[in-house]
């Protein structure tokens, strides 16, 4: 199936502005490493441009983490949270040049994930790519029509929980009927939704489905979801469909699980282990198509 929907071929000539603009947005006091994760997979996958934006308190850390990476320190509450509507005024005009934004990583506050998307995605240019993950995800809830001016530009990331509360059902039904319930979204909101477990499914608005079914139990680890939620935004930032983004991203994130528990072991490896074996996996199947 990836050989019909192929990655965009790097621009030998290119600069890394041409490859591609990311700027993940996420990360709170007790969770600044989501953000690290999710910045460093979008540049596996291939984005030319990277830009970070996290609390205050721990975006000089990141910066020293990520040094391939801009960071901007944003207003966090009391509780170490990003403060949404300070944050959407500090990032507004960052936004247009960008080739996809990806908001959620790290955050447990549904108010300032909200207050980000209403102030951010309308500001986002015709071809740029919105990725949604973690507490973006569930911010959406009841709010049906935050996301059809992008018209089918956004990807969204839950696992069960997320979706049960986006789609407001339990988390057991949405384990039962997957597939049924990747499909709801994708219609209900007018974006891709990549639904994550143990094997993954992939729906657009239209009704078309993808189904991955690889991947190692492994891969049910912190952080594993951040680096997930990256690769999608980087390849999107290079041009690829927002569909077939996520597609990608399941397989490459699998399969880099299936990697790694074949040399560590099913169990054990981490998160952040998965991010290097990204590139050598994009050039392996580029090389059989």
């Amino acid at each position: 199936m990836l050989r019909r929907i192929p990655l965009p071929r790097p621009d030998d000539r290119g600069d890394k502005d041409s490859r591609g603009r990311v700027l993940a947005v996420g990360g709170s006091a007790e969770t600044p490493g989501a953000i690290l994760l999710a910045g460093v997979a979008a540049l596996r996958a291939g984005a030319g441009k990277l830009q970070l934006a996290t609390v205050k308190s721990a975006a000089a850390a990141l910066g020293v983490a990520v040094p391939e990476s801009l960071v901007v320190a944003l207003v966090e509450t009391r509780g170490g949270e990003i403060a949404g509507d300070a944050a959407g005024r500090t990032l507004a005009e960052r936004v247009a040049p960008l080739d996809a934004l990806l908001v959620g990583p790290g955050m447990s506050g549904d108010r300032g994930a909200r207050a980000l998307i209403r102030m951010l995605a309308h500001r986002l240019g015709d071809e740029a790519v919105l990725v949604l993950d973690a507490a973006a995800v569930t911010a959406l809830r009841g709010d049906d029509d935050a996301l059809l001016p992008l018209r089918g530009r956004a990807v969204l990331t839950p696992h069960a929980g997320e979706m049960a509360t986006l789609l407001e059902m339990e988390k057991e039904d949405v384990e039962a009927t997957p597939a049924a319930c990747a499909l709801a979204a994708a219609a209900r909101f007018g974006a891709v939704v990549a639904l994550k477990g143990p094997e993954s499914w992939i729906a657009e608005p239209d009704g078309t489905l993808y189904h991955y079914s690889g991947g190692s139990v492994g891969l049910a680890t912190s952080g594993s979801g951040d680096t997930l939620a990256g690769i999608v935004a980087g390849l999107a930032a290079r041009g690829t469909p927002p569909a077939h983004a996520a597609v990608w991203a399941a397989y490459l994130h699998g399969e880099a699980g299936e990697l790694l528990a074949r040399r560590v072991g099913p169990i054990g490896y981490l998160a952040r282990e998965l991010l290097n074996e990204v590139p050598g996996l994009m050039r392996r199947l580029a090389a059989t198509r």
